[in-house]
C-alpha cells in the first residue's frame, strides 16, 4: 500500500470504531468490538475492516451479521466525516489473531510446565 492509501486505512479504522462505539445500537452486540485494522484498494473504493470480538461464537458471528447489515449505515457516517472523492465501500472480516496467540500462549505454558516437570 502507498503512504497516502496506509493513512486513508488508518483513519477510516480509528473512525469505524468510534462510529460502531457510539453510534451503532444493536442489541445483538453483546461482546467488546475492537477494529483491529483496514486495509483499501489502490483507488480508494473498496476497504476491509478487520474486527476482533471478546466474547464466544455466538458473539462473533452475531457482530459478524451486525456489521454486514449496517455496512452500509456505516458508510454514510465514514462519509460524513472524512472526505474523500469516492468513500470506499466496507467490508467487515474476522480477525481472530488475538484469539490463536491465547492458543499459542496455552500450549507453550502446557509445555513449559510439562517440561518443569520431568525435569524435577
Amino acid at each position: 500500500m502507498s503512504r497516502r492509501t496506509t493513512q486513508v486505512a488508518e483513519l477510516l479504522a480509528q473512525v469505524v470504531s468510534r462510529i460502531i462505539l457510539t453510534e451503532l445500537a444493536d442489541p445483538r452486540l453483546s461482546g467488546i468490538i475492537t477494529i483491529t485494522g483496514a486495509e483499501i484498494s489502490s483507488d480508494l473504493h473498496f476497504a476491509k475492516v478487520y474486527f476482533s470480538v471478546i466474547g464466544n461464537q455466538s458473539d462473533w458471528e452475531n457482530t459478524e451479521n451486525v456489521l454486514k447489515k449496517a455496512a452500509g449505515f456505516i458508510r454514510k457516517l465514514v462519509a460524513q466525516r472524512i472526505v474523500l472523492k469516492t468513500t470506499p465501500k466496507l467490508t467487515f472480516v474476522p480477525d481472530h489473531t488475538v484469539e490463536q496467540a491465547q492458543q499459542i500462549e496455552k500450549i507453550i505454558e502446557t509445555v513449559d510446565s510439562k517440561a518443569r516437570f520431568d525435569g524435577e
